[in-house]
Formats: C-alpha cells, structure tokens, sequence
C-alpha cells in the first residue's frame, strides 16, 4: 500500500491520484496543507510541496508529480500512460509540460491565489485584473486544447494518456473554482465529460473544499 500526500485543489497531486488511480496502485489518501510546513511533512519532502508518495513505512519517498508518475510507470507495467513508441511519448511529455508549465502559470496559479488562498486563507478580495487575465487565458488553452482534440483522439495521440489525466487534473481545478465557460467548447466539453466518466475521476467528483462551493455543472458527468 502506497500512501498519497495530496491536497484536494492541487493539480499536481490530482494528476498523480488519477494516475495510480488508472494503473489500479492501492493508494491511501493522506490530507495535506502544504502552507502549514508541518515539520513531518518537510521531512518527507524539503521544498514542502504537494504531492508526495511514500511506502507505508516511509522508507521509499518520491516526491514531484513527474518524477512520480515515471516511477510507477517504470515499476506498474501494467495500464501504461505513456503512449506507444518515441515519438509518441515525446508528444505525451510536450502536453504534460504544456499544461504543468504554462496553462499552470497562466490560469491555474491565479485562480487558486485569488479564488481560494484570498478567500478562506488571507480573507482578501480578489484582485479582478488577474482574474480577467486568467479567464482570457482558459480560453486560449480550449482553443488550443480543441485543436489538438481536431487532429487525434486523444491529447497525446491515439490512446488515452498521461497528457489527458494532466490536462484533466489541471482542468478540474478550474472548473472547480469557477473558471470556466464550457458553452462554446463543445469539444473540449466532450472531451472533459468522457475524462470524468471514468472511474478513476469519479471520486473527486464528491470531494469539496471547506468554504468554497463550485459551480453546480462541476459535479455532473453531461453538463
């Protein structure tokens, strides 16, 4: 049994929850607030950020959702999430980066500032002209995100990958905090409802974060 240092709207910790999720690792959920610099936690992990993933006697520590994520890809052969050949994999790990790197910086990181750390951290309004900028960004990153959607099946290529769960986690997120308009992303939409359709996304369907409520679509698999 592994062990998850995760929290709830961390992206990172969403994608390698979905990961395991996908390749059937039992995994137990442990709550972390990586602000707190709980001394055990940094322990574990000195740059004190979610996610980490421990051996249930904590003699194996792998933090970073990359590093992670190639680990039980190395070590769980079974449900790979890496595509098929080199080319393909180097596709996958574009998307991942794209979404971890940028959609992150532009959209993700300053919903969670000003919709959730602002809110039930600092008791701060939001600052709206970051929030206008974030909301202009999501809609770059659906068109892009539709795009590559026109010319495969899935983000990576032709099988559902690690590139999906990364955009899903980062997606989810979001959407969770309020920072999407689905109605003219049909295809993004389609592509988001069949993510959330599996059983490994359903669990976070239910989950909610004290003092935020997210928009009534969040939880509902045709919305």
């Amino acid at each position: 049994m592994w062990r998850l240092y995760h929290y709830s709207l961390c992206p990172f910790s969403r994608k390698v929850r979905l990961a395991l999720a996908e390749k059937s690792v039992p995994t137990e959920l442990v709550g972390e607030h990586p602000w707190e610099g709980r001394d055990a936690f940094l322990a574990l992990n000195p740059a004190g950020q979610t996610p980490v993933v421990t051996s249930a006697s904590e003699d194996v520590v792998l933090a970073d959702s990359t590093a992670i994520l190639e680990y039980f890809e190395e070590t769980v052969r079974d449900s790979p999430l890496m595509g098929s050949g080199p080319l393909e994999r180097a596709e996958v790990r574009r998307v991942i980066a794209w979404f971890d790197q940028k959609f992150f910086a532009e959209v993700g990181v300053i919903l969670l500032q000003e919709r959730m750390w602002h809110r039930i951290i600092t008791r701060q309004p939001p600052n709206t002209t970051l929030l206008r900028q974030a909301h202009q960004a999501v809609e770059g990153h659906l068109d892009y995100l539709e795009y590559l959607l026109d010319h495969r099946r899935w983000l990576g290529g032709s099988t559902f990958s690690l590139a999906d769960i990364a955009a899903a986690a980062h997606v989810s997120v979001v959407d969770y905090l309020g920072g999407i308009d689905w109605k003219t992303h049909d295809l993004a939409k389609q592509w988001y409802s069949a993510i959330k359709s599996r059983p490994s996304f359903r669990p976070l369907l239910t989950e909610r974060t004290a003092g935020l409520v997210p928009p009534n679509h969040y939880d509902k698999l045709d919305f």
